[in-house]
């Protein structure tokens, strides 16, 4: 079966500036794979590239061996593309309700176990208790719950995650990890984006590590973790 995602070569700018230089590497099937790096370094540029929010200026991407490369991002979610984004990014405006409401969109394959309005509210329990409340008025918890919620109603076959801990209390980023694992052990594959590299090294099943724009150290968790590679010399952390 072909890679539920893959960059290829791919060169991107924003404006006169070279982000991405080269960056390749592919998501399994039914995996995850643990995009790291330093800030500045390439990863939320590689994830807008993979959603069609920025368009390669070389190379390719893949959704299960179709080409996306340069299109725009409602067709690449018609082939079954997710973002989580970075800062969340709900309707603040809305109800928690019409947040997922408005995300809505039927499985590409029949027989898949669809993710609906209630299917959300079983995974995020808090999510119904506040159904009706404006989603401005959250916490910064219930509106990753919220971001991360709105994501699976469009039910995609790859999920792609920028920083989901990122201002949480360890509680909740812990809720949060359990969610993506149980995410993951349904079948879906994910990219997971995040500054905490130990979260990413207990749940990923591959590695890479980007460095100024360019693919650094790629492997499975595990070899990375037998090889005791150097985290301070990649990310800046012991």
């Amino acid at each position: 079966m072909n890679d539920a995602l893959a960059l290829v070569g791919v060169d991107a700018f924003y404006g006169d500036s070279h982000v991405l230089q080269g960056v390749s590497f592919r998501l399994r099937n039914a995996s995850l794979l643990g995009l790291l790096g330093r800030n500045g370094a390439g990863k939320t540029t590689s994830l807008n590239v993979a959603m069609g929010l920025l368009a390669p200026r070389r190379g390719a991407v893949e959704v299960f061996g179709v080409p996306v490369g340069g299109r725009p991002p409602e067709l690449i979610a018609a082939e079954g593309v997710a973002l989580v984004p970075q800062g969340r990014r709900i309707f603040k405006s809305l109800s928690v309700r019409e947040n997922l409401i408005v995300a809505a969109r039927r499985p590409r394959g029949a027989g898949e176990a669809a993710w609906t309005i209630e299917r959300v509210f079983q995974t995020f329990p808090r999510l119904r208790e506040r159904k009706e409340q404006i989603a401005g008025y959250l916490s910064g918890g219930e509106q990753q719950m919220l971001a991360i919620g709105r994501a699976l109603m469009t039910n995609p076959r790859v999920l792609l995650m920028d920083e989901p801990s990122e201002g949480l209390a360890p509680q909740i980023v812990a809720d949060v990890m359990a969610t993506i694992r149980s995410l993951k052990a349904s079948g879906l594959a994910i990219v997971l984006v995040e500054q905490n590299a130990k979260l990413v090294f207990d749940v990923a099943d591959d590695i890479v590590i980007l460095n100024s724009g360019r693919v650094a150290v790629e492997g499975t968790a595990e070899q990375l973790k037998r090889s005791r590679i150097d985290l301070h010399q990649h990310l800046g952390i012991y």
